[in-house]
């Protein structure tokens, strides 16, 4: 290994441009004399950060952290080092949900419609991002199971989820939705006040089947029928998985929050894009709020009135929030530039950093794992040449799990987050906001 290093440094190179596996991940791997952004603190000067076997074994300065022996050294001098970022709402890996047969469909799991290989995740590394909620559409009042997954290499798609039972287990929370994405022709609702009838009345069967289970005590003979579109409503009632609830308008809003205080369950609002109107609202009923910016507003009649200063008013009200791409909503090549919109429109810098990490990783209950740069965490950062919310800073690095997924050195992976004809081979998910 020393000579290794010697040889290098002779040749002019610096261990920067090793690549992620170049050396196993059982030796430790140190990247010294960067900015650090921990999240978790204040940012750290000429910080160090230690990682081994996917996880972080130390960060701070210099000064305090001990460098193991026979570490594999990343000299990262005029460089930021951040946590990756955490996407609470994406529609990456070509996947679609539940289908025109009726409006509500909580049996439906994306996590068996996505490609795990498809190259719409290159370009979430591209732009920094490690963790994501993958989504079904909007275009149901319940349109399936979303999935969290983690920007590892992978050909399965249990190579990419947090949970470990892709099968049996609770990988994601469940998509809803109101507003006019879901108004259809029959079976579907017509109205907003039929929409929240009809997801009303299954939370109701919901909570008829849970009493059914519990009353049976375990017996085998006394359990009801099982019900797979049941059984998710079930885990959503006992707070096991999260409601993610797409919705823009204000009475739309209203009409989540009081479904959400009529039967308890964990809430998270996506879009909101009239928050500025609703956040006291919010704040008061304590449901945080995953927003979106744009900086080409439009679309939908629903949507018009979102304004770009929504995280700024929510951080006012003290709305636990954050931001996500809704991609291809916005480029998760960008996503870094979403916070920095709403920098611009009145955010805290330091709350806008959290908003790309801690805070989306709290609203899918992983901030345990991801979200800030901490021992013991999963060693998923990012490299910058400058910093976060410049125009001019550019991802350089994505790092999951201690290794490298993204280095923008090479060509084949520049070409991922510059673009260009036929870049990406797969088909990108629209829908209006």
């Amino acid at each position: 290994m020393r000579k290794n290093k010697l040889l290098l440094a002779a040749l002019g190179l610096s261990g920067f441009l090793l690549t992620g596996n170049a050396f196993a991940q059982e030796q430790p791997h140190v990247f010294k004399n960067a900015r650090i952004i921990p999240i978790a603190g204040k940012p750290i000067e000429n910080g160090v950060l230690v990682v081994q076997h996917g996880k972080i074994t130390a960060v701070g300065a210099a000064s305090d952290v001990k460098i193991p022996k026979g570490a594999t050294e990343f000299d990262l001098t005029g460089k930021v080092l951040m946590p990756g970022l955490v996407d609470t709402h994406s529609h990456l890996g070509e996947g679609a949900g539940a289908d025109a047969s009726a409006p509500l469909q909580p049996d439906v799991r994306i996590i068996d419609g996505i490609n795990p290989i498809s190259d719409s995740f290159k370009r979430a590394l591209a732009g920094g991002i490690t963790t994501v909620n993958v989504m079904p559409g909007s275009g149901h009042l319940m349109s399936g199971q979303t999935v969290y997954l983690k920007m590892r290499e992978g050909n399965t798609i249990g190579d990419l989820t947090f949970c470990e039972d892709v099968t049996n287990g609770i990988c994601g929370g469940m998509k809803m939705a109101n507003g006019t994405n879901p108004m259809k022709a029959n079976p579907f609702p017509g109205t907003r006040a039929k929409s929240a009838a009809m997801a009303r009345q299954l939370f109701l069967d919901a909570q008829q089947y849970q009493s059914k289970i519990k009353a049976a005590k375990g017996k085998a003979d006394k359990m009801p029928e099982r019900k797979a579109n049941l059984d998710p409503m079930v885990e959503i009632l006992e707070g096991k998985r999260i409601v993610h609830f797409h919705t823009h308008r204000y009475d739309d809003v209203l009409t989540a929050l009081r479904l959400q205080k009529e039967f308890g369950f964990k809430m998270v609002l996506h879009h909101v894009s009239e928050a500025w109107k609703a956040a006291d609202e919010i704040a008061k009923a304590g449901i945080p709020a995953s927003i979106i910016t744009l900086d080409s507003p439009g679309g939908k009649s629903e949507a018009v009135e979102v304004r770009n200063s929504n995280g700024a008013v929510l951080e006012k009200a003290g709305v636990l929030t954050a931001f996500h791409t809704d991609d291809g909503i916005t480029d998760s090549r960008l996503f870094m530039r979403s916070a920095a919109l709403g920098v611009r429109a009145g955010m805290s810098r330091e709350k806008a950093l959290e908003a790309l990490t801690i805070a989306g990783a709290k609203m899918l209950e992983l901030d345990n794992r991801v979200g800030s740069l901490e021992k013991g965490k999963d060693a998923d950062f990012i490299v910058l040449n400058g910093e976060p919310f410049s125009v001019y800073t550019t991802i350089e690095q994505t790092w999951v799990e201690g290794k490298k997924r993204f280095d923008i050195s090479n060509p084949e992976d520049k070409k991922f987050a510059t673009g260009g004809y036929n870049t990406y081979q797969t088909d990108v998910h629209y829908h209006t906001h």
